[in-house]
């Protein structure tokens, strides 16, 4: 039997009572959810129906205390007053529970209706938050006519039934939920492959009739290469600070590996704090120091009154102080600090106590990117493998890497270069607690050789490189303030107002405002691309909130629009400019899942780029590969009704690649050939730029990416954008753009 659980989003469809499965003397319960949404498609008049498909897992346990629980979704399954009206016993009411730190006890919160009727009768009643708490399995087992499942979190201890269904299941749910929807509503027609070129030219892995390591040993040569390229003759300098003492011996293990250093070539100090190697135009010293006080948790207050922000940017100051007094001049080098801290749960119980965000401003200050790395105690992956992703993850900060070379044909052009846009916004829940938005632009000009990524400074109007990007982006400040809370408007009001009454309402024009800015960014970028053919890429549904002509509705194909400007041409920005977005789920389902059949009904998944048979289409799948990294499951299995030979299959793990939309917006069609007064040049196909897209995806020293690599590395500068809020010791600060 189903119920109907309403959401925000959408509404969902969830099997109850759950399903059970025994797994080390336990009970572990279960069941098949199917969110329902509504959602627009470019260039498409009719909206569309997304139904996903989930496991709904829940708690039997909580391995938490009471003051930990920050707020937990609880469905409950009660007889309704109304018991005549239409949703009687088809129904579950969606409450939160949680921790309440005014009464200090648990409570419902969020507006949650089991408050509002606590008592069904005389007899039967709501379950009190601290009994749902103590014995979640006796709720979900129903006593009585009142039954409550709490929504599993990995936040509150481990669970045996794992994430996700199998896509023999999807396909038939899939064909369940389309014999129930007709004729009211009909199924999309299924995509087809528009190419075969799934992947770039990338180094061949292991395997029969290879011989053992030469892979290892060109990505080695690549990466030092693109080293070498990045530093520009420099040395580099990197600072690492411990707290386990395996930790800089991995590290230092790892990195002769990684970029092909000779054994014999490392020259270590008479302390044993410093190391060397020089080889080739690479020059790497490496220092090694216990981190002491720089890894401890921020002395964050909880007093009443005055900004949070500011003070947590107290802290973050005090911080500051301490890596100034441990940093070394940097004298001509790039320079690197890897430090290893506690896992963030460590500093759940003390809000704003985790030094993650203080260390990077710090190290930042002082001329040097950061790179984190967590403690053996705080995580289950390898040391070396964990090792291995910090140097990768450091060489990515240094811009040293580069796309692979695509396989997509002479429709590309040689000399085409990809810029990415980014848009970071944090709002007062933001890593300081202070409100930014800011655009970020990567470039990258494959054709140049390996190591070149740069970004755009936006005050001196010009492209730098990577790394000098990463350290602009960390001075963004706040104006200085004091006392009180900031309201949309600039202006302050009293703490214990804000805490109690409505929220303060944004001044009408910020978000105006922050579109005219944005959008005169991306005009002022595009006039500096003009020298070459450019791909652009934006991910919409990061960009559109500043960006609205990127939306559905506002979409037509080969044009471009900015504020409440008519669309032009997007040639007029670029003569070879091509636009292309992409799209995820984000969160709310905006594109669909889906899953892979064949003409003999075998079901599974595949990788490629996908289309509809309409010449003139121009949004496209790109479904990528399951990593390597990912175990195979047998086929067959079956979590929602597991057969004898299965009975282990609810606690497997379905992974199931994500889908990203990728739409043509712009480029050089016929249309747009014969609008610029080149009629006679050969068209584009926008089949082979969104394989461009899709190529983009993959690289030898990544799983496939859920974006293309400009935008993935445009996404990860923004974690340097950390305004802090202006502070008496601070002095003056600039505003935050």
């Amino acid at each position: 039997m189903a119920r109907v659980e309403s959401s925000g989003d959408g509404a969902r469809l969830v099997s109850w009572p759950p399903q059970r499965y025994e797994r080390r003397r336990q009970t572990w319960y279960y069941s098949a959810c199917l969110t329902i949404t509504v959602h627009t498609v470019p260039f498409a008049p009719r909206f569309r129906v997304h139904v996903s498909t989930q496991v709904r897992r829940w708690a039997t346990r909580l391995d938490v205390r009471p003051h930990q629980l920050g707020g937990a979704t609880v469905l409950l399954d009660a007889p309704l007053p109304w018991p005549e009206g239409p949703d009687r016993g088809h129904r579950l009411m969606v409450n939160t529970l949680g921790y309440d730190r005014r009464s200090k006890e648990l409570a419902w919160r969020r507006h949650s209706p089991a408050p509002l009727v606590p008592e069904l009768d005389i007899v039967r009643n709501y379950p009190r938050p601290e009994a749902l708490f103590s014995d979640p399995e006796r709720w979900i087992n129903g006593p009585g006519d009142v039954a409550a499942g709490i929504v599993y979190h990995p936040s509150i201890g481990p669970h045996e039934v794992g994430p996700g269904l199998m896509p023999r299941e999807r396909a038939d749910l899939d064909a369940w939920v389309e014999e129930g929807l007709r004729p009211l509503l009909t199924r999309v027609p299924d995509l087809t492959r528009v190419s075969r070129s799934n992947t770039p030219s990338l180094l061949p892995r292991s395997g029969a009739g290879r011989v053992p390591g030469v892979r290892d040993a060109q990505l080695a040569l690549q990466r030092r290469a693109a080293l070498t390229r990045a530093l520009h003759g420099r040395p580099l300098e990197i600072d690492v600070f411990w707290q386990s003492p395996e930790t800089p011996a991995a590290l230092l293990a790892e990195l002769p590996k990684l970029i092909g250093l000779p054994a014999g070539q490392q020259v270590s100090s008479a302390d044993g704090e410093t190391w060397q190697w020089q080889c080739e135009g690479v020059d790497i010293r490496v220092r090694a120091r216990p981190a002491g006080p720089l890894a401890d948790a921020l002395p964050t207050t909880r007093a009443r009154g005055g900004l949070r922000a500011v003070r947590l940017a107290e802290a973050i100051e005090g911080r500051c102080g301490l890596v100034a007094d441990r940093a070394d001049p940097l004298l001509g080098g790039a320079g690197v600090v890897i430090t290893e801290i506690a896992g963030k749960e460590r500093f759940a119980a003390v809000p704003d106590s985790d030094p993650k965000h203080a260390l990077r401003i710090a190290w930042a200050r002082q001329g040097r990117l950061t790179q984190f790395v967590n403690s053996p105690d705080d995580t289950d992956s390898a040391l070396e493998h964990r090792a291995k992703w910090t140097w990768l993850d450091v060489f990515r900060q240094l811009g040293a890497i580069s796309p692979p070379a695509h396989r997509v044909g002479a429709g590309i052009p040689g000399n085409l270069q990809y810029v990415a846009l980014w848009l970071v916004r944090h709002t007062r829940k933001g890593p300081t607690r202070c409100r930014v938005h800011r655009l970020v632009a990567v470039r990258v000009r494959p054709g140049d050789g390996p190591g070149v990524v740069e970004g755009w400074d936006a005050e001196r109007a010009e492209w730098v490189p990577y790394p000098e990007l990463l350290l602009l982006l960390s001075q963004v400040r706040e104006p200085a303030a004091s006392g009180g809370k900031e309201t949309g408007t600039g202006k302050l009001v009293d703490d214990s107002a804000a805490r109690g009454g409505s929220r303060p309402a944004a001044r009408p024009g910020v978000e105006q405002d922050r579109q005219r800015e944005t959008e005169r960014q991306i005009r002022t970028l595009l006039f500096q691309l003009r020298d070459r053919p450019t791909l652009l890429l934006a991910d919409a549904g990061n960009l559109r909130q500043c960006w609205p002509g990127l939306r559905n509705g506002a979409l037509d194909r080969d044009t471009l629009g900015f504020g409440a400007e008519p669309a032009q041409r997007h040639t007029l920005y670029g003569h070879d400019l091509r636009v292309l977005l992409v799209r995820d789920a984000n969160a709310r389902g905006e594109v669909a899942e889906w899953y892979a059949h064949d003409t003999e009904d075998g079901v599974g998944f595949a990788e490629g780029v996908w289309g509809t048979a309409d010449t003139e289409g121009r949004v496209f799948a790109s479904t990528a590969s399951k990593p390597h990294t990912v175990a195979k499951l047998p086929k067959g299995l079956m979590k929602l009704a597991p057969t004898a030979q299965g009975r282990i299959a609810p606690g497997k793990t379905a992974w199931n690649p994500g889908q990203l939309e990728i739409t043509v917006l712009g480029c050089l069609s016929e249309k747009a050939l014969t609008g610029s007064g080149r009629a006679g040049d050969p068209p584009d196909r926008p089949a082979e730029w969104a394989t461009l897209a899709h190529q983009l995806r993959y690289h030898d020293d990544y799983p496939p990416l859920a974006r293309p690599l400009p935008l993935h590395w445009a996404r990860l500068a923004g974690e340097y954008v950390l305004p802090v809020a202006g502070t008496k010791s601070a002095g003056s600060t600039s505003s935050a753009s």
